[in-house]
């Protein structure tokens, strides 16, 4: 049994593997020490392997795998993700084949695993075991740049040796078998300006490399494996690009300029522009120019612009075509900022000349002084004339100059100027109205037909007024004084100062004084423009004197001296233990300007009330004159309604003087038919019955008129005419007629509360008085 095991581990492998071999030694010492036992079973293969893309015909003898076991319905089988479709095995014999021609850059190794069953129950005779096919690499792929084109830069003109960038090629050789993932690289186009080591960096191989002259650089570099081999290579294209270094000088684009410009082109304007030229990039363009010859330095300036490299020329000083009407000067060019290790040769700097023409305009009148400044005292009557301001004509042609005023400040007719220029005052100046005054002045030239030319130059006039003492100090008060009727002596009770409207005199303070001693008060100086009032014997008597009045002399120390007396008003109040006050007096300094007006409005509103009742009194007699002259406008003023109302008691619906006037001048109501026959009034005397309602109204008035309880404007309802359109008709006993009438009214008893006052004025003798 050992000889057998040996035989075929001997055909199959130069080993076996480690864990396996000592299962089988350990199967075989308990073999020999125990043979009355079953023998152990164990899969016997070598590690296999098989070599990518072998160009003989498939399928390919990968290797061979084999158990112990001995039995002859015996089967090997494989299992794994490439079983039965890449690798397959022989049932038998176990010998393992590879059907397709394997890639190892695409899978270096494949796992497995084998089985051996019985071909009648299809049971496992041994336990399934894994194994590893691994995949030999040939030296079958081409280095492979890892981009079509690299980019670089370095500056110009740098030293042999620099590095440029670096390009990358990717073997996909098993790199662990030696020259098989090795790659070189080489130049084949450009090696002459730069080269390339073993690790892909590229480098310069010359020093005089101008970007003036060439920009850009294309090489190709090539890539292939390790040296001796004669394998495919790859190429890749390289565009290396030359940095601007500051190496060149600015030269002018023109041997000389000229330009021209009018004499009336402002300080700083632009006169014209000189062009050069700077091959370098516009970041290393730092011209400067200068003077080289010419007098000129102070007239005009040379500024480069730091977008265009121009020169642009200035004038630092105005123009005149009179004085100077040409200018030449030379000027250069240079950068300083140039590298002088790479200067080439050709001169450091530019020079060109410029002529300058200046030509002839209109120009404006001139003043000869700016500005004009005038002094005057205040209320001087007899300044009139302060000065003059004078301008003459710059061009050639000597004009007349006519001046005007153009503004003024403050504004006012204060200072004039004449054609010719002459400064008046035309009345004395103030100089506490204004401290100073100021005009502009305008002039114009007179052209030949005697217009006046729309240019003009202006000029400022100052007018300082000098301060005359003409006002005297004035007291300035804060706040009222207050004294405690039995404030002590020496009390301090007000700090005074003062204002004036002059200025201040040097040679001192104001002065204050009292216009009498006869006070309870004393003034203190304090010599800092202020004084103290005080108390001068105390014990004030609010019995004799609520409010002092304290005349005060405040004076200036001017040139003259002027003083004004100004009277302070102190009150004198009552003052707790404490000193507090308590109770003080209203002091009546003047009549509030609120007061007139109040008066003002309430006698106008007044005024106003009687006006409008005059008025509506005299409309209502115009009103009640004219029902007396027209029946039509009687009818206009009454309201027709068809029922009765409140009775003889209902005194508030409607005012029926009106009807009495009519009745009294004559006018009967239009008669109607009544629609009810209870009662039928006997026409008799109407003057019976407006008589004694005649005599109620006159009681009733002499009440009113005596009672003084009552209040005025009383009104009296009277119904001496119910109107035609009444379906009762008249229930007034104005038309009832006469007492001796036979009719009898002890009816209208029946009628209720209402009509008690009709019945009781219907069932009384004529002669009696009825007092209502």
């Amino acid at each position: 049994m050992k000889n057998l095991i040996l035989l075929f581990s001997l055909f199959l492998a130069p080993a076996f593997a480690y864990k396996e071999g000592q299962k089988t030694k350990q199967n075989f010492s308990s073999s020999n020490n125990t043979s009355h036992k079953r023998l152990k079973r164990d899969w016997i293969w070598n590690q296999m392997h098989i070599k990518e893309e072998i160009d003989t015909p498939l399928p390919h003898h990968v290797g061979k795998i084999m158990s112990s076991v001995r039995n002859n319905n015996a089967k090997y089988i494989l299992e794994g993700e490439y079983a039965n479709i890449i690798f397959k095995v022989e049932e038998d014999s176990g010998d393992v084949y590879a059907f397709e021609r394997l890639d190892r850059e695409k899978k270096a190794e494949y796992e497995l695993t084998a089985l051996i069953i019985d071909r009648r129950n299809n049971q496992s005779l041994e336990p399934p075991s894994k194994f590893i096919i691994k995949v030999y690499d040939i030296n079958d792929n081409v280095p492979v740049f890892v981009q079509k084109v690299f980019n670089g830069s370095v500056p110009e003109m740098s030293p042999v040796g620099t590095s440029v960038t670096k390009v990358t090629a990717v073997d996909a050789d098993d790199p662990t078998v030696t020259g098989h993932a090795t790659v070189t690289y080489q130049v084949i186009k450009g090696d002459e300006y730069f080269t390339v080591d073993d690790s892909g960096v590229i480098f310069t191989t010359r020093a005089d490399l101008d970007r003036e002259n060439q920009s850009t650089y294309e090489i190709i570099v090539k890539a292939k494996d390790a040296p001796g081999s004669s394998g495919d290579s790859s190429t890749a294209t390289v565009i290396i690009t030359l940095t601007d270094i500051n190496d060149n000088f600015p030269v002018f684009k023109h041997p000389s300029f000229h330009f021209k410009v009018p004499e009336n082109v402002s300080v700083g304007g632009e006169v014209g522009r000189v062009k050069v030229e700077d091959v370098d990039e516009p970041q290393h363009r730092n011209t400067k120019y200068s003077f080289v010859r010419g007098d000129y330095r102070d007239t005009f300036e040379i500024v480069a612009n730091p977008f265009t490299n121009e020169g642009i020329i200035r004038p630092k000083k105005p123009l005149d075509f009179e004085k100077v009407a040409e200018y030449r000067f030379d000027i250069e060019a240079t950068d300083p900022t140039v590298d002088l290790r790479y200067f080439k040769s050709g001169g450091s700097r530019s020079i060109s000349t410029v002529t300058i023409e200046v030509t002839d305009v209109d120009e404006p009148p001139v003043f000869t002084k700016l500005p004009y400044d005038f002094k005057v005292r205040e209320n001087d009557p007899e300044k009139r004339t302060l000065g003059s301001v004078w301008a003459h004509d710059p061009d050639t042609a000597k004009r007349k100059i006519r001046f005007s005023r153009r503004k003024a400040s403050p504004n006012g007719d204060f200072i004039r100027i004449s054609d010719t220029g002459i400064i008046q005052i035309p009345k004395p100046l103030d100089r506490e109205f204004s401290a100073s005054y100021n005009i502009t002045v305008a002039a114009q030239e007179v052209l030949e037909d005697g217009h006046l030319s729309d240019r003009e130059s202006h000029a400022q006039v100052h007018v300082i007024v000098t301060d005359v003492n003409d006002n005297a100090p004035e007291l300035v008060y804060l706040e009222e004084p207050r004294v405690c009727e039995n404030a002590a002596p020496g009390k301090v009770i007000a700090r005074i100062s003062a204002t004036d409207k002059d200025e201040v005199s040097p040679r001192g303070f104001f002065k204050y004084s009292l216009a009498t001693e006869d006070s309870n008060f004393s003034l203190i100086e304090n010599y800092d423009n202020t004084a103290n009032i005080t108390v001068k014997y105390g014990q004030f008597n609010r019995e004799l004197a609520k409010i002092h009045y304290l005349p005060v002399i405040i004076s200036d120390n001017g040139d003259p001296d002027l003083s004004s007396t100004n009277t302070l008003v102190i009150s004198v109040c009552k003052c707790n233990e404490k000193g507090n006050f308590t109770f003080c007096e209203q002091k009546q300094n003047g009549v509030n300007i609120q007061v007139p007006v109040a008066i003002i409005i309430c006698i106008f509103t007044i005024i106003m009330i009687v006006l409008l009742m005059l008025l509506l009194r005299k409309r209502h007699k115009k009103d009640l004159s004219g029902l007396g002259r027209n029946v039509a406008e009687i009818h206009e003023q009454l309201v027709t309604y068809d029922e009765e109302g409140g009775g003889e008691m209902d005194t508030t619906s409607y005012d029926v003087s009106v009807l009495n006037s009519v009745r009294k001048n004559g006018i009967k109501p239009e008669a109607v038919p009544s629609l009810y026959a209870q009662i039928q009034k006997p026409a008799g005397n109407i003057t019976s019955g407006a008589g004694e309602m005649e005599i109620m109204i006159e009681v009733k008035k002499d009440e009113a008129d005596n009672d003084r309880d009552l209040l005025p404007y009383d009104t009296l309802h009277i119904y001496g005419y119910e109107g035609a359109e009444s379906i009762a008709e008249s229930l007034s006993s104005l038309e009832s007629g006469s007492s001796d009438s036979d009719i009898d009214y002890d009816f209208l008893n029946d009628w209720g509360p209402r009509f008690k006052m009709l019945a009781e004025l219907y069932g009384s003798e004529p002669n009696e008085d009825f007092v209502y």
